[in-house]
């Protein structure tokens, strides 16, 4: 296939391949992770603002480690840092074991933490490696191409979530839960957690393996160095923070993030109250919005398929405004219409948002040439966006009832405004290209 191909005839399909794999497995982390919210609320019976925490970790880390994680490219090389991120995760994953011994919610976080600094590491490593496996011109479709295996591994995650930790948790529901005595309610919370910590476990165990294969595998020296030669990191940092394509991109990012990470986490809370007004148990309703979770996973992958096709004959920043829009009109329903209809239109923003990360990330990096890995940091750090913005959108769902209307439905204005912004960058970004 061309677009892997450099113009002297290098094949990069082997390491694509093998790279690619590492997109499905953090798909699996952040999309297993985002139904904790509501199940650890419920297991250590917490607000949903705290339940929330579970994000801020989870998204705290890649902001934390994505920098670190330049420094670390720029010094060995795009395979190290990989090894060093499968290595992180699996870590971090493993933790999970103490962590339920312990049976305090703290030590959690702290491992997702870990597992997320991996996962920095992985995304920073993997992006900008994918980008330069073949000519500039087809490097947005390449990395669009890459990145529509990550919800290949996020419908994974969303699985295994649903049917191997909520569909297997205590069915007592939260009013329930509250009314238990001390003795009664750490039995019931250690049982759930050793339910919970399985899948953890059992990734954990396979990124082990994916490591061994990663070490062994050869990579032809040139490519796998990083482009980033030893040269003033605050001349780069300077030539970056006047890129105003970059600058904006970072920004974007940011708030793009924040909106995917909203939409996929409280889609629970918003399907829950809609299915339980409907006369279903709460665990029942639980279940069957992460089922919905999981259709809008199959349409997030196979809009990012289509969007990748159509990048043959479009912009890619045409594309990106009119994605945008879209979702902004679809949340607008979510938040005023409400209902099974308001769910259904939250399920369909998914498909709004398949081609938002890797378009904003390669036009963002589409012109910073050799400062492309520290670039790629900053465009990985702006990941904190999932960090801020639910815990942003949790605090507004406490509320109970804003404006005479259900806190759950006005809460999604956070991912509401986010559109916007995406929508004005791919419109900036149109009249540069075009």
């Amino acid at each position: 296939m061309s677009i892997f191909k450099t113009s002297d005839g290098k094949n990069y399909l082997p390491v694509f391949i093998v790279v690619t794999l590492c997109f499905a497995l953090w798909g699996f982390a952040n999309d297993i992770t985002n139904p904790m919210v509501k199940s650890f609320s419920k297991i250590f019976r917490m607000s949903v603002t705290d339940g929330a925490l579970v994000q801020v970790a989870f998204y705290g880390g890649y902001f934390a480690m994505a920098f670190p994680a330049a420094m670390f490219i720029k010094r060995f090389s795009y395979k190290k840092g990989i090894l060093l991120g499968l290595g992180l995760y699996a870590f971090g994953a493993l933790m999970f074991i103490p962590a339920s011994t312990k049976g305090d919610y703290y030590p959690f976080l702290l491992a997702y933490f870990i597992l997320t600094c991996g996962l920095s590491f992985l995304e920073t490593s993997a992006n900008p490696f994918i980008l330069s496996m073949g000519e500039q011109k087809t490097a947005t479709r390449r990395l669009n191409f890459a990145q529509a295996f990550n919800p290949i591994g996020s419908l994974a995650g969303m699985f295994v979530a649903m049917n191997f930790i909520q569909a297997k948790l205590n069915p007592m529901s939260s009013a329930e839960r509250a009314t238990l005595n001390e003795a009664d309610f750490e039995a019931l919370k250690h049982a759930d957690l050793d339910i919970l910590i399985k899948p953890y476990v059992a990734i954990g165990i396979i990124l082990i393996a994916v490591f061994i294969v990663m070490a062994v595998m050869k990579i032809p020296q040139k490519e796998e160095k990083s482009s980033m030669e030893t040269r003033n990191l605050g001349a780069t940092l300077k030539r970056l923070l006047h890129n105003k394509i970059y600058r904006e991109g970072v920004l974007t990012q940011f708030f793009y993030v924040g909106a995917q990470i909203t939409c996929w986490t409280f889609i629970i809370q918003y399907g829950t109250r809609v299915f339980m007004a409907e006369g279903m148990t709460e665990q029942s309703a639980e279940v069957y919005s992460q089922t919905l979770n999981i259709v809008a996973m199959v349409i997030f992958c196979l809009s990012r398929f289509i969007g990748t096709f159509l990048m043959k004959y479009f912009k890619p920043a045409r594309l990106l405004s009119i994605f945008a829009m879209a979702g902004f009109l679809l949340l607008l329903v979510t938040i005023f219409v409400g209902g099974r209809i308001g769910v259904y239109s939250l399920v369909a923003v998914s498909a709004c948002m398949s081609l938002m990360f890797p378009t904003i990330y390669g036009l963002a990096l589409g012109n910073v040439g050799q400062d492309a890995e520290v670039g790629s940091a900053g465009l990985i750090m702006a990941i904190l966006g999932g960090s801020v913005l639910p815990y942003l959108q949790a605090r507004i769902i406490d509320q109970q009832t804003v404006f005479s209307m259900p806190a759950v439905n006005v809460s999604f204005i956070v991912p509401l405004v986010c559109f916007v912004v995406v929508f004005i960058y791919g419109r900036r970004n149109l009249n540069r290209v075009e």
